[in-house]
């Protein structure tokens, strides 16, 4: 049985920029026989539900209307790696594509949709901490 963290957005939990929840019926699969551990790293760094659209421009992210909000969204990547460690997760699926949970492909900060390679920023954190991240996409790659 692994200990996964899951981005909660993946379970149905509607905490995503726009009030809803995306579930994942492979993700939520996944809990017959795995302890799945759900976050929300933009509400757990204090952002809203519903909350204006943000997208990673360099080491920065920035909502759509020009806010700053890279201290909120470190903060909640840090409350992310604290459940990690603490549960002791096997690895992370997170969502894809978002500034703070997407691994490989972001979108790319103009927001007119377009993705460029990257992470968000607790993807990435967890990452330098050792911690495997997949996306919901990605999960026919999770060995556990």
């Amino acid at each position: 049985m692994a200990k996964i963290l899951v981005s909660a957005c993946l379970l149905g939990v509607e905490c995503r920029y726009k009030g809803d929840g995306c579930p994942c019926k492979n993700v939520i699969d996944l809990k017959d026989d795995n302890e799945l551990i759900p976050v929300c790293p933009e509400q757990a760094g204090g952002l809203p539900t519903p909350r204006t659209p943000s997208e990673r421009v360099g080491d920065k992210v920035i909502m759509r209307d020009g806010t700053d909000v890279t201290e909120q969204y470190k903060k909640g990547a840090g409350t992310a790696l604290y459940l990690a460690k603490e549960f002791g997760v096997d690895y992370a699926i997170l969502k894809a594509n978002s500034p703070s949970c997407g691994k490989g492909m972001i979108y790319d900060g103009t927001f007119t949709g377009n993705k460029c390679a990257g992470n968000g920023v607790t993807a990435e954190l967890l990452i330098a901490n050792g911690i495997p991240v997949y996306t919901e996409d990605e999960i026919s790659q999770v060995s556990s």
